[in-house]
């Protein structure tokens, strides 16, 4: 099968109400106590000054070997000009001395703890020191549609021109402006990915260059099974193209998405917005935070979100309470540890679309509005409870450590009526309907110790990671299915489903209720190394190895009978990464790589009873990235071959399957995003997917 995707991005609402207070932090502020506008994109060290200099007209003296082989990072946003050199020297170990309020003199010095300068006559070196605990580009006031940095492909702060991988980023400005609400909103915008079957609305699942996401999406690098995701603690939305996010053990071949949330900042911040839109939409968000005590050691940030919205069609809804603190407390200047909660409660009445005709394969005519399940029923209930701690050390300005856990417990009530396939008489108009009912419980822990380093061996620059995770997950699904009151399509009487009713007569006949009890467990070790070379050349080596135990069983009579009925399946495998980046000029890299991946488990059973094998991923992939106008604007392009092997293959005439299937998936994808002038920003992309079935039963299909 064949697709091309061209993805452009609607705003939804309109926002018409904010408000924003900043409060400066103490210190110098340049001439006059100004504050300035900076938008200084990721460059190296020189430029980066230059335009600090341009647009503070402060003059800065220094030796040009001082900067050299340094980049700075990204400054956007409003700064005093302390603030602003104090960013952008972040990567370094320099110093700065104020002779006067119109001349820094910059030079080398030793790491120590960050000065401030109290007395504009005191002429005291300032050290500037980075202990990767802070993350300069996240600030509310950050209005770039780009990022130097993504985190999510390689687990360190790599310069994506430095990156040999195809991620893209969807930064909190880009969701800003074209006031996105979902997941789905704001993914839009990058090429290749789309949404797909969604379970009437229940929960945000996507096709990655032609492969399915299989309902896992990630929240700050954890894995977020079977929900949706709201954008209202969102800081950027990072996507990583194909098998190469294997980094994250078990993962479908197309790729991963991951959100990451905002972080509390020292500099106040507070924001009330409302948005108004189409069918009713209401959605209420509130955004506070800073410091809460004088030192700046404790910091806060807070994210609420009220939801009300209907939809075209009749009776759907979704309603969502959601509640997000977070706490940073800076230990020391080496070490941090956060807090995050969150809370969500969500109410949806799914929405499973039109019926299609058997003869012309196109939907009913019919209203679009008109809703052919049960009103009354089929209105589902999503409880999440989210609980993660990170403990980050930096034992030098080289070496740091990251340990993280997370948990999550998840409620689901998720009443259905739905028809089958071929369920509808087209002359009569009558729609043949089922009840679906489903209860589950999970429980989801998540832990993980990472360590990074930077160092130079014969010349050669290396940044390493190595690290272990660990993944338990436990869930009960409680389903019952039955017959509903069939439906008039071209004139509905609703029948409210006895809901009750059928749980009773289930329990007493046993032929109808299904308890299924099921669990992952794996753990992984994982390692990295990116080489420089000649400051243009870029290795990145590494793989991981994955332990899995894949445990399911079900039964008819209890939970406690189909947890004792489990079947385990385990599973190991290395799974290798390697890719290759050549930056040619500062505005062009040059990147190929070659994964394997580690898919999802098959949840088929074999002639013998056993779970078959997971799928595995292989990824062959090149392509090219640019920068222009100071690294404003970047483009990519990406040319890819996916192989997803082992798939479930049912045997014909049995309910068993082989696990024999495979799928390839090859096509380009381009994008672009960033600011052409002070007044224009945009975002372009476009995706040629070619993906078919090459062995099972739907082969060249």
């Amino acid at each position: 099968m064949q697709s091309g995707h061209h993805l452009k991005k609607t705003a939804l609402a309109t926002s018409i109400f904010m408000l924003t207070m900043f409060n400066a932090v103490p210190g110098f502020s340049g001439p006059n106590g100004k504050t300035f506008h900076f938008n200084i994109p990721a460059k190296d060290m020189a430029s980066a000054l230059l335009a600090f200099s341009e647009t503070t007209d402060i003059q800065l003296s220094y030796p040009a070997p001082l900067v050299k082989g340094i980049r700075a990072r990204q400054l956007s946003g409003n700064y005093t000009a302390e603030q602003a050199l104090n960013q952008l020297l972040a990567p370094s170990a320099i110093a700065y001395r104020f002779a006067d309020d119109n001349v820094i003199a910059l030079q080398a010095t030793s790491r120590k703890p960050a000065q401030t300068r109290s007395d504009p006559t005191t002429l005291k070196p300032v050290t500037v020191t980075a202990t990767g605990l802070d993350e300069s580009e996240d600030t509310p006031y950050n209005t770039s549609y780009n990022r130097s940095e993504a985190s999510s492909g390689t687990r360190t702060d790599t310069p994506l021109m430095e990156t040999p991988i195809a991620i893209q980023v969807v930064p909190r400005a880009v969701i800003q402006d074209q006031q996105s609400i979902q997941v789905g909103d704001a993914i839009k915008n990058i090429s290749g990915v789309y949404q797909g079957l969604s379970f009437g609305g229940f929960a945000e699942q996507f096709m990655i260059r032609g492969f399915s996401t299989n309902f896992n999406n990630y929240l700050d690098g954890f894995r977020w099974p079977a929900s949706r995701l709201t954008l209202a603690n969102a800081e950027r939305i990072e996507v990583v193209k194909g098998a190469a996010a294997n980094l994250y053990g078990r993962i479908e071949p197309g790729g991963m998405i991951n959100v990451v949330t905002k972080r509390p900042q020292a500099t106040p911040y507070y924001a009330l917005e409302q948005q108004f839109g189409s069918y009713d939409l209401y959605r209420t968000t509130a955004d506070a935070t800073g410091a809460i005590n004088a030192d700046g050691s404790l910091l806060y940030r807070v994210n609420l979100e009220s939801l009300n919205k209907n939809s075209f069609r009749d009776f759907a809804f979704t309603d969502r309470i959601f509640f997000a603190p977070s706490l940073t407390w800076k230990i020391s200047d080496r070490t941090q540890l956060d807090l995050d909660f969150m809370y969500s409660d969500e109410d949806t009445q799914e929405d499973y679309g039109v019926v299609a005709s058997t003869v012309t394969h196109r939907p009913i005519d019919i209203p679009i509005s008109r809703y052919l399940g049960e009103p009354s029923t089929d209105k589902s209930n999503t409880k999440l409870y989210n609980t993660s701690v990170t403990l980050a050390h930096a034992f030098t300005e080289d070496w740091k450590v990251k340990a993280r856990f997370n948990h999550l417990n998840r409620d689901v009530t998720d009443p259905q009526t739905f028809p089958p396939p071929f369920g509808l008489n087209e002359q009569t108009g009558q729609l043949t309907r089922f009840f679906y009912g489903a209860n589950s419980q999970s429980d989801t822990y998540y832990g993980t110790v990472n360590l990074t380093g930077r160092f130079v061996s014969w010349g050669i620059k290396h940044e390493v990671l190595t690290g272990w995770e660990h993944y338990s997950s436990d869930s009960l699904l409680d389903t019952v299915f039955a017959g509903a009151n069939p439906i008039n399509i071209y004139n509905p009487q609703y029948n409210p489903v006895d809901v009750a009713q059928i749980y009773a007569t289930s329990i007493q006949d046993g032929t109808r209720s299904f308890q299924d009890s099921s669990g992952t467990y794996s753990n992984g070790i994982h390692f990295q190394d990116q080489i420089t070379l000649f400051d243009k050349l870029h290795i990145m080596g590494g793989g991981r190895y994955d332990w899995v135990t894949q445990a399911t069983g079900n039964s008819s009579i209890s939970a406690a009978d189909a947890a004792a009925n489990r079947t385990e399946l385990n599973n190991e495998r290395f799974s290798p990464r390697v890719g290759v980046l050549y930056r040619a000029w500062d505005w062009l890299s040059l990147y190929g790589n070659y994964v394997e991946s580690l898919g999802s488990a098959n949840s088929a059973f074999d002639v013998n009873g056993k779970l078959l094998e997971p799928e595995t991923g292989e990824q062959y992939e090149a392509g090219f990235k640019t920068a222009f106008f100071d690294e404003r604007l970047t483009s990519s392009v990406a040319f890819y071959q996916l192989t997803k092997k082992n798939m479930a293959v049912g045997v014909l005439g049995t309910p068993y399957s082989v696990a024999i299937g495979e799928a390839r998936s090859q096509g380009v994808e381009i994008d672009i995003s960033g600011q052409v002038t002070d007044g224009l920003s945009l975002i372009a992309s476009y995706a040629y997917t070619d993906a078919t079935v090459t062995k099972g039963n739907n082969e060249g299909k």
